[in-house]
């Protein structure tokens, strides 16, 4: 399995913005965001000149890649089947991003980092309407339902996971999915919308880089 093993932080910095790639510690004063908020390198402190057009389509591009957890190959596949559905390409490529198995995992907080949602799924912790899936690009449904298989539930981290759920009062999770904490399953209640989104990404800047 391919993945990006550049050390998440100086992703976030050569961005610009943070992109909770370490979940709990890029809400803290250690993160590099915080420290040190320029590019990495040398020269990366200096002030930065003026970036052209397709440099802010590429830096866009690739800020969507990383929220993802995702590499180029994929990316542009995903773009792709976003052009040939109907609607908004910008719009249909976010709606196809947010339901990733993987992604849905981390916004269940069955994960604290999508790369480790990503790292689960590949292991077969979880099932969709019993069935094992270990695929993290598999794209949800309205109506699926996903539970942390019974044998994996033992794991010293799943029972973790339900301590901390259970001592939650409000568990922020987008609208668009319902989590039951004590049994630690999770159902799709319809197909997110463009404003139930919690992203920064502008899909339309991604759309011209493409367009070229």
């Amino acid at each position: 399995m391919a993945k990006n093993l550049n050390p998440k932080c100086k992703q976030c910095r050569r961005i610009g913005e943070k992109l909770i790639l370490k979940s709990d510690r890029c809400n803290s004063p250690k993160c590099a965001m915080v420290k040190k908020n320029y590019p990495p390198g040398a020269h990366g402190s200096k002030r930065p000149g003026k970036k052209s057009d397709y440099a802010l389509q590429l830096t866009e591009k690739q800020k969507a890649k990383k929220q993802y957890n995702i590499l180029e190959k994929q990316f542009k596949l995903t773009f792709k089947r976003a052009e040939k559905q109907k609607g908004n390409t910008g719009e249909n490529l976010l709606k196809l991003l947010e339901t990733r198995f993987d992604n849905v995992i981390y916004c269940l907080k069955f994960a604290q980092s999508k790369s480790q949602a990503r790292q689960l799924v590949n292991h077969g912790h979880f099932i969709i309407n019993n069935h094992k899936v270990d695929i993290p690009s598999y794209q949800v449904k309205t109506g699926d339902i996903i539970k942390i298989k019974e044998q994996s539930k033992k794991n010293k981290n799943f029972k973790q996971l339900l301590e901390k759920l259970s001592k939650q009062n409000k568990i922020d999770i987008p609208s668009w999915i319902y989590l039951d904490p004590k049994e630690l399953t999770g159902k799709i209640l319809h197909e997110p919308s463009i404003n139930e989104i919690q992203t920064n990404i502008n899909s339309q800047i991604i759309v011209e880089y493409y367009s070229k």
